[in-house]
């Protein structure tokens, strides 16, 4: 499963209510969800770093009673996250009729759904050594088999669903992140991401440039070990404008995409470059296009360099 769009975003079929409008303006509430090992202990921290009430391994019962918190007169609960999983054993069957309960009555919520490959789940689970909770015979395979029938209503009802393989913690982290900061109005968060294709392309992205055609530092021994960041390694790339011909095709691109992304609603936006390590010529791309956009209206921009401290 390798893809360069791996967000799926969904909109739900909600019903309009009075008052519906001033609570959309007034509060974030998100419900987090998927398999196990996917990564909602990461997402939940995430959130609770921004500012987010949390709580974690909420019955779906008790949803409803807290989102009733937004609605008392003086409450200063305006953003909250919640984790709910099959950790809630037969309760957790339940989560889907509670969403769709709160958004008939006009709550503006999100479903926040992670999951990856079967893969990974289990390398994840054999590092940490726990159990898989659906395992009853230990068997972490039989334990997301019987969790992927669980979650499917739910995977359906996502406003968001985020495929972390291949993603560290940290990478997660700063994904949500930006989708969090691009949910302020008229605000969209841009990571612009460096890496190696002989690592595969990053399953985060929304859009993928290959810049292996670039001339390649990594044969000249005095600049392999070190990366993009150093004015020598750009010297070597743009030695014949090479770099600036093709910054001057690719930033026009982003001019006439970002704001029509931004237009459209979107939150959190992966601009990612490519080069055969991720070390030199996507790294310097990157850097510059951090420099380009840092100080463009409406727009959170950071940079990640997923493979550039990898071992030469």
């Amino acid at each position: 499963m390798r893809h360069t769009q791996t967000v799926n975003v969904v909109q739900p079929d909600s019903q309009s209510h009075d008052g519906a409008a001033s609570l959309e303006e007034a509060i974030d509430f998100v419900v987090i969800t998927g398999f196990s090992g996917a990564g909602k202990s990461t997402a939940i921290d995430a959130f609770e770093d921004e500012g987010y009430f949390c709580v974690d391994n909420l019955p779906p019962e008790m949803i409803g009673a807290l989102a009733e918190l937004f609605k008392l007169e003086g409450s200063k609960i305006e953003r909250a996250a919640v984790v709910c999983d099959v950790r809630g054993r037969e309760r957790f069957a339940g989560l889907a009729e509670v969403i769709d309960g709160l958004r008939a009555e006009g709550m503006p919520l999100r479903l926040l759904f992670l999951e990856a490959d079967e893969g990974t789940l289990i390398t994840r689970y054999k590092e940490t050594r726990r159990r898989h909770p659906l395992a009853a015979s230990g068997l972490v395979a039989e334990g997301v088999a019987a969790e992927a029938q669980l979650l499917e209503p739910l995977r359906e009802r996502a406003d968001l669903v985020i495929d972390t393989g291949g993603m560290t913690a940290a990478m997660l982290r700063r994904r949500l992140g930006g989708e969090i900061r691009g949910t302020r109005p008229g605000r969209m968060a841009v990571t612009f991401e460096s890496f190696g294709f002989k690592y595969g392309p990053p399953r985060d992205a929304d859009l993928v440039f290959d810049v292996r055609f670039l001339p390649n530092p990594y044969y000249e021994p005095e600049l392999r070990q070190l990366t993009g960041r150093d004015a020598g390694v750009v010297e070597f790339i743009n030695r014949e404008g090479d770099l600036d011909s093709y910054m001057a095709v690719l930033e026009p691109l982003l001019d006439h995409l970002l704001p029509r992304y931004l237009a459209e609603g979107k939150s959190h936006l992966v601009v990612a470059s490519g080069c055969t390590g991720g070390r030199h010529r996507s790294v310097a791309i990157t850097e510059a296009l951090l420099a380009r956009y840092r100080e463009s209206e409406g727009l959170l921009v950071d940079a990640a360099h997923r493979d550039a401290d990898r071992p030469v």
